[in-house]
């Protein structure tokens, strides 16, 4: 039977090598699958995942308007379902604004 402090040293001895080749690499792969099989890996950070953080949906835009104030902290999602109903109102009303408004977002 394996032990984990001979597996420890292979992978000590496979990582330790100055100038590791294809057959280095495998050994070691084994190894490590090997170690982390029987025993665990130890370094493991459990439900580690590498998706990023999830991102704050929420509006920092800081002004000192009225629309400013009520839209700071709230959900983009919510403020940007109020401001296409308004701009959908604004392009039926007042076609030249809502192509004026459109211009400044491009």
């Amino acid at each position: 039977m394996i032990t984990q402090q001979a597996l420890q040293e292979a992978i000590a001895a496979c990582e330790g090598e100055l100038n590791p080749n294809a057959s280095t690499c495998y050994k070691l792969a084994s190894y490590y699958t090997i170690r982390d099989k029987l025993f665990g890996n130890p370094e493991q950070l459990g439900s580690y995942s590498y998706a990023p953080p999830p991102v704050e949906d929420t509006i920092g835009y800081q002004s000192d308007t009225e629309f400013g104030r009520l839209v700071s902290g709230r959900k983009t999602s919510e403020v940007m379902a109020v401001v296409d109903e308004l701009v959908s109102v604004v392009q039926a009303l007042n076609p030249r604004l809502y192509e004026a408004f459109i211009r400044k977002l491009l």
